[in-house]
């Protein structure tokens, strides 16, 4: 479960949000709305432990994230505006190198066959600057399948994404639930069909 708990934050002397309060359990997905500039990439960071809430608190399986440090970040998945890509290597290096480094490492076969279902099998020996912006999120995305973890933190996902690759997506959050994962994502864009998915919309404080 992950628990936030009256949060709080600002841009320099602007506030973005304050006494935000949710939680999620095993299965849960939430979609965070908001206009332009609201947080919402701002919360993400701070679920990621990237960043601290001005005020108040989030709790991952009862505990505090400031407590937790690298156990933690070995828990989640967070794909943010930019595809942490090296673009000179491969699909195939950097998930074989992503991996590696989570500590979770892949034999050839399981690379490929995480690169076949994100459509990229015939690519995956292209260097990624050579790839379209479809065919990069598709490579940062093979993350999200090549190592298991229970929270998923998404900003804008679907992104770059056609029509085909958008309903793929929508699947693995759903199996990712259905399998007692938890999924927080942004998105401007009308979402694929993604099972109990609750909305959450950020305002400004009055």
């Amino acid at each position: 479960m992950i628990l936030i708990d009256q949060i709080a934050a600002q841009r320099g002397d602007r506030p973005l949000f304050s006494n935000l309060s949710f939680a999620l359990q095993a299965g849960d997905c939430i979609h965070l709305r908001g206009e332009n500039g609201i947080g919402k990439t701002s919360l993400l960071k701070m679920l990621a432990g990237l960043s601290q809430p001005d005020q108040g608190q989030i709790l991952w399986q009862g505990q505090a994230l400031t407590e937790l440090g690298d156990d933690y970040h070995g828990q989640l998945h967070y794909l943010g505006h930019k595809d942490a890509l090296k673009d000179l290597l491969s699909p195939y290096q950097n998930l074989h190198w992503a991996t590696q480094i989570a500590g979770n490492p892949l034999s050839e076969a399981a690379i490929l066959h995480t690169l076949a279902k994100v459509g990229l099998l015939q690519q995956c020996d292209l260097p990624v600057r050579s790839l379209s912006q479809g065919q990069k999120k598709r490579a940062a995305l093979a993350r999200l399948l090549a190592t298991p973890r229970p929270l998923w933190l998404l900003d804008e996902p679907f992104v770059a994404l056609d029509t085909t690759a958008q309903s793929e997506l929508g699947e693995w959050i759903n199996n990712h639930c259905q399998q007692g994962g938890i999924v927080i994502l942004t998105s401007h864009q009308q979402l694929p069909s993604i099972q109990h998915v609750t909305e959450l919309t950020l305002t400004r404080p009055l």
